[in-house]
């Protein structure tokens, strides 16, 4: 059974069960089982159901199909690969706090996800401000994205260091926001990723 590819409803985690009950009921005259089991997140100690059956043809044998309930309601969003794992988590939050609207979590997780691709690439400085700054006079930033990117190093100053007296967030701010990291992260590691990736296919097919 590949567990690696369940979801849990409950808290999103992947692959992390304990099976803590199981049943099966055999096809009459085949080989062919249906299986009722019941596993147990290792993250939340939620429970799932997972109905499952292996082929029993030829070539098939050994695949299976499933069913889980209950299945999950909300997908977690999905982190490029080719970020490093600081960024992929803080990115992973400021869109899940986004989801659920909570505007403030989000822009810190925001700059956090931004600050953490800078420090990767080697921006040096006292503050973000400075990083931003670095990167710049390097070349890796362009002036529009370093415009964009002391937008988001703002929103998420705001709430980070908050005023006693200071207004809510404004939803479409934070959402302009996230989908500007989106494009700068993108620009960062995507596309050299998939350059890279597309050079390397290339040179296994050797001259023309």
């Amino acid at each position: 059974m590949a567990l690696y590819g369940i979801e849990c409803a409950f808290c999103n985690e992947r692959g992390n069960w304990t099976r803590v009950f199981h049943e099966e009921k055999r096809k009459p005259n085949s080989d062919k089982r249906l299986n009722f089991d019941v596993y147990r997140c290792g993250n939340c100690a939620g429970y799932v159901h997972v109905l499952w059956s292996a082929s029993e043809y030829g070539s098939m044998r050994g695949l299976h199909a499933y069913q889980v309930l209950p299945w999950p309601l909300t997908g977690k969003p999905k982190a490029s690969e080719d970020w490093p794992a600081a960024v992929q988590r803080f990115w992973v939050q400021a869109h899940q706090s986004a989801d659920s609207e909570l505007w403030d979590a989000s822009s810190v997780m925001a700059r956090s996800a931004m600050q953490a691709a800078f420090r990767d690439l080697g921006a040096v400085g006292r503050t973000l401000k400075d990083e931003v700054d670095d990167l710049s006079g390097k070349g890796l930033l362009p002036q529009v994205m370093k415009k964009w990117a002391t937008e988001v190093r703002l929103l998420g100053n705001e709430a980070a260091h908050p005023e006693v007296d200071m207004p809510e967030m404004n939803p479409q701010d934070i959402r302009d926001a996230l989908e500007f990291l989106d494009q700068l992260l993108n620009y960062l590691y995507d596309l050299p990723a998939a350059i890279q990736r597309y050079r390397g296919r290339r040179a296994e097919l050797g001259p023309h």
